[in-house]
């Protein structure tokens, strides 16, 4: 299996997915954005089995900051059209949105920390996630749904938490794969982000959360992984 990762922080990697893709001996190469605006060339696609879009504190809607936005969202677009296996996580759902011609936009409210989503999709062909499952969140922004895509989950303050698209396209607004390491790594990185708000947790309440929580989120990641690349 070759996957290529597109990573846009230093600070967020694959986290739990290192173990799945290890397991499988994938081949895993990156573009690190933070580092180089370069990406694959279109044709490299055809090598490629599994495209990974992870998450970053950036918006989609930055191309006049971080003009490598353009050519990732064609990139993304390609690998959908091409049959390819594409999981976006935070960012990521938001670039594939974006791709697929959907509009990113700021959320009413900002979830940082483990807040519920539910399950929404009871077509027998989707991805099926729990109905209440608690879930790791850093995000300000959400979307609408691509033509033709499923919703999955949805949380008491964002309705669009997770979407598919045909059968191998999985975007997932929240953050199964992180890792206590993970978690604070990005809390060292944007603490700042910790602002007075009805789903904005504290940094001591985000830290001190049980090692079962991680567990759950690992089990439900790789359970994406093998739906997305069966």
């Amino acid at each position: 299996m070759k996957v290529h990762v597109l990573q846009h922080a230093s600070f967020e990697g694959l986290g739990n997915m290192e173990t799945w893709l290890r397991e499988r001996d994938a081949q895993v190469s990156f573009s690190r954005l933070y580092e180089s605006p370069a990406l694959p060339d279109l044709s490299d696609l055809d090598d490629i089995d599994l495209l990974i879009a992870l998450g970053g504190p950036m918006s989609v809607n930055d191309e006049a900051t971080l003009p490598w936005l353009a050519p990732e969202k064609r990139l993304i677009a390609a690998a959908i059209d091409r049959g390819i296996g594409v999981l976006g996580t935070c960012l990521g759902a938001q670039l594939i949105a974006a791709a697929k011609g959907a509009k990113v936009y700021p959320a009413d409210e900002k979830e940082i920390g483990w807040h519920a989503v539910s399950g929404t999709s009871r077509e027998t062909s989707a991805f099926r996630l729990p109905d209440h499952a608690e879930v790791f969140h850093w995000h300000g922004e959400t979307f609408d749904l691509p033509a033709h895509a499923v919703n999955l989950a949805r949380s008491a303050s964002c309705t669009n938490q997770a979407f598919q698209l045909g059968s191998r396209v999985l975007g997932l607004q929240f953050h199964l794969e992180v890792t206590r390491d993970s978690v604070a790594r990005m809390l060292d990185h944007c603490k700042s982000d910790l602002v007075s708000g009805r789903y904005v947790q504290s940094e001591s309440q985000i830290r001190s959360s049980a090692e079962s929580r991680y567990a759950t989120l690992q089990t439900l990641m790789h359970g994406v992984l093998d739906y997305i690349s069966a």
